[in-house]
């Protein structure tokens, strides 16, 4: 962007919300239908700019990010997610829902850096009385539906994070990217990666992807453990599909109460999200931090090109 530089003071403050993500809600019907069939082929779809949320059946529901050049989202989505969120908490005939991306080469890239600090800090706490983002994190990972993750190009930061909220991941072998590229950066991860990796990959992998900060293709991914499986980039999305369309056949209450007692087996009590939050908003303001940032911004951050491409690698550049 020509005015990058321009704006400094705004895009190093604003990187606080860097960890927010979105997607634009469904407006659903209420009303029960005798013909599902009927509703699909007159309201299956709603799309904006950003996002495509599509009803396939009343039980499979697919989230397609659709914001490119980068799937770059800013916090006015979030709110967006918070809705999506609860009518899938609200609605008992959701069993399972995918998460995919139209953008070739991103899942989900980061924050939007422009955007001004006020629109994400003062943000009104979710239900869980946490701040939107570790709010939607935990809530997500405790649907009773099962959500599903297809990564196919970067999972940077918070795209990163929304895969490790849902229940299962799968990976493109050559087009997945995933990366928790913060340390290098200079700031600590927010969406709750320290709470999951660990319980997910192990320990000492746990320490390698967030504090070596570097990029994990899928084949990689899959040997760690971060992802269920890394398929042929040709054969992902019809996996994906076909494992959803099974789910989606099951007995909803013996998915929900399965799941209940996986998650009290496996994932980080609720109280591990916010401190990870706030160590991020404490890190972020740090001179080092907004020194690194100022400088991946001035290469090129938030704009298509090889900083984006490579951002691992332009992190381990900076000097001091």
């Amino acid at each position: 962007m020509d005015n990058s530089k321009s704006r400094k003071p705004v895009i190093l403050f604003s990187i606080i919300a860097l960890l927010c993500f979105s997607i634009s809600v469904f407006g659903q019907n209420s009303k029960q239908s005798n013909d599902y069939s009927t509703l699909l082929a007159t309201t299956p779809t709603t799309k904006t700019a950003k996002i495509r949320l599509t009803r396939k059946s009343e039980a499979y529901w697919e989230v397609t990010f659709d914001n490119p050049p980068l799937n770059i989202v800013g916090p006015s989505e979030v709110r967006e997610l918070a809705k999506i969120v609860g009518q899938i908490e609200a609605d008992p005939r959701v069993k399972v829902v995918v998460f995919d991306s139209a953008v070739p080469d991103y899942f989900i890239a980061h924050y939007d850096l422009l955007s001004p600090l006020k629109d994400s800090s003062g943000m009104k706490p979710g239900p869980t009385g946490m701040h939107p983002v570790p709010d939607i994190m935990v809530r997500l990972s405790r649907l009773r539906a099962v959500t599903i993750v297809s990564i196919r190009g970067r999972a940077s930061g918070i795209g990163s994070e929304l895969a490790l909220a849902a229940d299962m991941r799968f990976a493109s072998r050559e087009k997945a990217v995933v990366s928790q590229f913060e340390v290098g950066a200079g700031f600590v991860p927010g969406g709750g990666p320290m709470a999951r990796l660990p319980r997910l990959v192990g320990r000492g992998r746990a320490i390698e992807m967030l504090i070596g900060a570097e990029g994990f293709d899928g084949e990689l991914a899959e040997r760690y453990g971060y992802v269920n499986r890394a398929l042929p980039d040709s054969e992902l999305d019809g996996f994906v599909d076909a494992l959803a369309t099974r789910i989606a056949s099951f007995d909803g209450q013996a998915i929900a109460d399965t799941k209940n007692l996986i998650n009290q087996a496996s994932l980080p009590p609720d109280s591990e999200m916010q401190p990870g939050w706030d160590a991020f908003i404490t890190s972020v303001q740090r001179p080092a931090a907004q020194a690194r940032v100022k400088v991946l911004v001035d290469e090129g951050l938030q704009q298509p090109g090889d900083v984006e491409k490579n951002l691992e690698q332009y992190t381990a550049k900076y000097q001091e």
